[in-house]
């Protein structure tokens, strides 16, 4: 924990006053924003006949400044510059520059499918491809189980140890983790996705800017030098004991982006909010570039700094550095946007999380034409007390972002599995792919507890190849008649 310097009262009293004026600020600019958008749609077009399009993906209104800045900063917040600067070595990048990849496949292959099928839901393309609504209904579950088990406990425990740690206040973790969730929650339940997206592209600008700032103060606090750095932590080709080793990279790498990119709801959601295929596509690419331009750095060389000047870490490190480096008045500005993308973050989940449950679940097997805002409502604040109580599980982690990349493979080769199989064949039976996912998360289910013979990212390649395996030969047992075609059909 960081010590409090002569002052900090003062300084203190500095942080909370730039703190509290940037948020209500941030939250008053959605607020008109979203005010000045819903009246343009309403001028223009109407009010949407169809509640789930209008609630979930914004009415089809989103341009694509508000599309990049939402893909941006629904995937850059604590859990990536907390967990990523944790380990304190460069080879963390390649998540990040391997992540444009799994952006190109989205805007060039997976969009123009979604659009082509009028999908309000990733899952709604495996309905339409297997005929399945119980198929539709696994997958999303899975999504379910992820988002509220792993990826909403996870970011909020993130956010409350940066606030935390940059405040040199040793505050209680879980009300600080409640605060934020409650608050994340009022932009889904009260404003939509596009609320959300708003929120992400103005806090956006604030995050990426300051932790540019952060980056370059800190590479300035050792005089731009890496003297005295292990070569470990500065090295780009992971050895076999290292986080990615460096095999991966032509192996399960590529496969954990393609589907985080472009079968996860939470990130296609937005890219599914424009009103047409061109501004999707235009919003997805010019996320692209912030990320290869901006994001690498940012998520590794304040880590590999912090190492030299305070030494092994952990999950701290970005905390103390910004604390080090920033005075009391611009700390505080920080923290402001860090509070708004941990929001931004969480609520991007959580909409997607509603989202599923509504349209995939809710819909399908309780009530077909439910009332889309109170259903919402109801469901959220479940989730977040879920994700809430779930905090402490979290906590005293050695490497979050390494945990988060590891539990993935539990869900999403099984998950990619079903879209590989479904673009690539026809003629395969859903309850062959049910079979098949089922499989597949028992399979890496053993190899992350029972038996893990090489890395874990080499370990998604050969179950994603396992589950589509076991997915066409259990398809024949069926009498089934799988067809190879196009994957752009």
């Amino acid at each position: 924990m960081l010590e409090i310097r002569p002052g900090a009262d003062v300084l203190n009293s500095v942080q909370i006053g730039v703190f509290a004026v940037l948020t209500v600020a941030m939250a008053l600019a959605t607020w008109w924003q979203v005010r000045r958008m819903a009246r343009a749609a309403g001028e223009t077009t109407g009010r949407s006949s169809d509640s789930n399009r209008e609630f979930f993906l914004a009415g089809g209104g989103l341009t694509w400044p508000f599309i990049a800045g939402s893909i941006t900063l629904t995937n850059l917040s604590t859990e990536q510059l907390v967990g990523m600067n944790g380990n304190q070595m460069l080879l963390l990048a390649w998540w990040e520059l391997s992540a444009v990849a799994g952006l190109a496949m989205l805007a060039l292959i997976f969009l123009p499918i979604y659009y082509r099928n009028n999908c309000t839901t990733t899952t709604e393309l495996l309905q339409k491809k297997y005929g399945s609504k119980h198929l539709r209904a696994l997958v999303s579950g899975l999504f379910l189980i992820g988002n509220v088990f792993i990826y909403l406990p996870i970011a909020l425990y993130t956010g409350a140890l940066f606030l935390r740690t940059v405040s040199g206040v040793d505050l209680p973790l879980l009300p600080l983790a409640a605060v934020l969730g409650i608050a994340g929650s009022l932009y889904a339940i009260l404003g939509g996705l596009r609320a959300v997206a708003v929120y992400d592209t103005i806090a956006g600008v604030g995050v990426l800017g300051s932790a540019l700032a952060v980056m370059l103060l800190a590479m300035s606090a050792i005089g731009f030098s890496f003297d005295g750095i292990p070569a470990e932590r500065l090295s780009m080709a992971g050895g076999p004991d290292s986080p990615i080793p460096w095999p991966t990279l032509l192996t399960g790498m590529i496969f954990i982006q393609m589907f985080y990119w472009s079968t996860n709801q939470t990130i296609t959601q937005r890219a599914m909010a424009a009103p047409n295929l061109r501004e999707g596509q235009k919003g997805v690419f010019a996320a692209g570039v912030i990320r290869i331009l901006i994001v690498p750095a940012i998520v590794v060389l304040p880590g590999v700094a912090a190492f030299k000047l305070f030494g092994a870490t952990g999950d701290a490190t970005y905390g103390r550095i910004v604390a080090h480096v920033l005075p009391a008045w611009a700390s505080g500005a920080f923290a402001a946007f860090m509070t708004a993308a941990v929001l931004t973050h969480y609520t991007s989940i959580l909409n997607s999380t509603t989202t599923l449950y509504v349209c995939d679940l809710h819909e399908s097997y309780v009530n077909a034409s439910p009332d889309v805002r109170r259903l919402n409502t109801l469901i959220s604040v479940g989730f977040v007390a879920l994700s809430i109580v779930l905090v402490p599980v979290y906590a005293g982690t050695a490497s979050i972002i390494n945990l988060v990349q590891q539990l993935n493979g539990l869900l999403s080769m099984p998950i990619l599995s079903a879209f590989i199989v479904g673009l690539l064949f026809t003629g395969v039976q859903a309850r062959a792919v049910m079979v098949a996912i089922a499989f597949g998360v028992g399979l890496y289910a053993v190899f992350t507890w029972v038996w893990t013979p090489v890395h874990y990212i080499h370990l998604m390649l050969v179950t994603l190849l396992a589950c589509i395996a076991v997915a066409l030969a259990v398809n024949r047992m069926l009498g089934g008649e799988a067809r190879f075609v196009r994957a752009a059909t």
